[in-house]
C-alpha cells in the first residue's frame, strides 16, 4: 500500500475490490453478515440475486446460508437463535438485506433523508400525524407475528381506524388500501421487515428490537461507512447512491469536513472524499493482482451501482449494453479486468441452470477457463449444476 493524493482510477477499483471481497472472496467461516455489511447492504428485490452477490464473495457460501441468517431454524423445542441479517427497506427505498447489528444507523439515517414530494393527490395522501400511527400499528401488528399483507392491512386498520383501510391507490389494475404508502416508510424505520415466503405469499414480521442512533450520528456514520466502501467519492455519488437531495448530501459532506472526519483528495483531476487518514491505495504490483481476472455480479450487485464515476466502470460499448437510462443494476455484469466488459443471464431448469455471458470483446483462454469457473461457482450458490454458453444475452433489462 503506498499513500497518495493524486488517485486514480485503477488504484480506486483495487482498494473497492478488495474491501468488497471481489479481489479474494472472504474466507469460509465468514459471517453472511460481515459480507453484507462490507457491501452497504444487498439489494434484494430479486432474492436470488441477493443470495449470489453475497455467494460469489464467500467461499462456500450458498443461498441456503444466506437463507438461514434472514430466518434462523432450530429444534421444534429450541427457540430459534436471532436473525444477523434483515430483509427490509433499504437505500433508495428499495429491498436490501441489512446486517441487523447495522439496524441502529440504517433506521435513523434513512428517515432522516428528505424524501421525494409524494406524487399522490392532497385526498390520497396519509397527513403525518397519521402517517406516524400507521407505523405504530405496523410495529404492534408485526411484534412476534408474520403476517400477509392482506392480514396486515386487518391489523393496521383494527389499530387506526376506516380511513387507513380506504381503498385510493391505483396499483397493478387494482386499488390499494391508503395505509400503504408508507409500507417503504415502515422498513426504513425499523417497524417492518420480510419474513419467510408462506408457500408463493409474502409475510411481514418485525426485526429485533433496537435503539437506534440519534440520526445527525447516524447520517455522518453511514457517510463514512460508504466513503469506507465505495470512496474516494463526491457528495454527489453519495447522493445518487442513496437517492438523496444533492444539497443535503453536499451539508453531510461539510459537517464531517469541518469536524475532520473526511478529507479531500485528488481523484482522476477531480476533488473527492475518503475518511479522514484512509489515503493508503494498493500499488501497481497490488491493483493488477487484486483486479484482474473475470467475475460475474448480478442484477443490482452494490459494487456496479455504488461504484463511481459510472462512465469509467462502463467504458465504451459497455455504457450502452449494461446500463438502462444510465441506471446500473438492470443487467447482470461481466467484469474484466476491473470494468464491465460484458452481460449475463441465468436461466433455471430445476436443478440445472445455463450461464449465457455475452462478452463485450474477445476473451483469452485463460479468461474463458475462468469464466467457465465463475459460472459453476453461480451454480454453487444456486445449488444448481451449471452450464456455461458463451453467446448473445437476448432477454432485455431486468428479465
Amino acid at each position: 500500500m503506498t499513500k497518495t493524493t493524486g488517485i486514480t482510477w485503477a488504484a480506486a477499483s483495487a482498494r473497492r475490490y478488495q474491501r468488497q471481497f471481489l479481489a479474494t472472496p472472504a474466507r469460509t467461516g465468514t459471517s453472511v453478515a460481515d459480507v453484507a455489511a462490507a457491501m452497504l447492504g444487498v439489494h434484494a428485490q430479486v432474492l436470488s440475486a441477493a443470495e449470489l452477490s453475497v455467494g460469489l464473495r464467500a467461499d462456500g457460501v450458498t443461498r441456503a446460508d444466506v437463507r438461514e441468517a434472514l430466518w434462523p431454524t432450530a429444534p421444534p423445542t429450541t427457540p430459534p437463535p436471532p436473525a444477523s441479517l434483515v430483509k427490509t427497506h433499504g437505500p433508495r427505498g428499495t429491498v436490501h438485506l441489512l446486517p441487523a447489528r447495522d439496524l441502529p444507523m440504517w433506521c435513523a439515517a434513512l428517515p432522516a433523508v428528505p424524501g421525494r414530494t409524494t406524487a399522490f393527490p392532497t385526498d390520497v395522501r396519509l397527513e403525518p400525524g397519521q402517517a406516524d400511527q400507521v407505523v405504530a400499528a405496523i410495529a404492534d401488528a408485526l411484534d412476534g407475528a408474520f403476517l400477509t399483507v392482506d392480514e396486515l392491512d386487518e391489523a393496521v386498520v383494527a389499530r387506526t381506524g376506516p380511513w387507513a383501510g380506504d381503498l385510493v391507490m391505483p396499483a397493478f389494475q387494482t386499488m390499494w388500501p391508503r395505509w400503504r404508502q408508507v409500507l417503504h416508510r415502515a422498513g426504513q424505520c425499523g417497524a417492518l421487515s420480510f419474513g419467510p415466503n408462506r408457500g408463493r405469499r409474502v409475510t411481514y414480521t418485525r426485526p429485533p428490537h433496537f435503539t437506534p442512533l440519534p440520526p445527525e450520528e447516524a447520517s455522518r456514520l453511514l457517510v463514512r461507512r460508504y466513503l469506507y466502501a465505495y470512496g474516494p467519492a463526491t457528495p454527489q455519488h453519495f447522493a445518487r447512491w442513496l437517492a438523496a437531495p444533492p444539497a443535503w448530501a453536499r451539508a453531510r459532506y461539510a459537517e464531517l469536513a469541518a469536524a475532520g472526519e473526511i478529507e479531500e483528495v485528488d481523484f482522476e483531476g477531480t476533488p473527492a472524499w475518503v475518511v479522514a487518514g484512509d489515503t493508503a491505495f494498493p500499488d501497481a504490483a497490488e491493483r493488477d493482482e487484486a483486479t484482474r481476472g473475470v467475475r460475474l455480479l448480478p442484477y443490482f450487485d452494490a459494487y456496479a451501482v455504488a461504484a463511481q464515476p459510472r462512465e469509467l466502470l462502463f467504458p465504451g460499448a459497455a455504457y450502452q449494453r449494461a446500463l438502462a437510462g444510465g441506471q446500473a443494476g438492470n443487467f447482470p455484469v461481466l467484469l474484466v479486468d476491473g470494468v464491465v466488459a460484458g452481460v449475463w443471464h441465468q436461466r433455471r431448469r430445476g436443478r440445472r441452470t445455463t450461464v449465457t455471458v455475452e462478452p463485450l470483446g474477445r476473451l483469452t483462454a485463460r479468461q474463458e477457463r475462468e469464466l467457465a469457473g465463475c459460472a459453476e461457482r453461480v451454480g454453487a450458490v444456486l445449488e444448481a449444476e451449471a452450464e456455461l454458453v458463451i453467446g448473445e444475452v437476448t432477454v432485455g433489462a431486468h428479465a
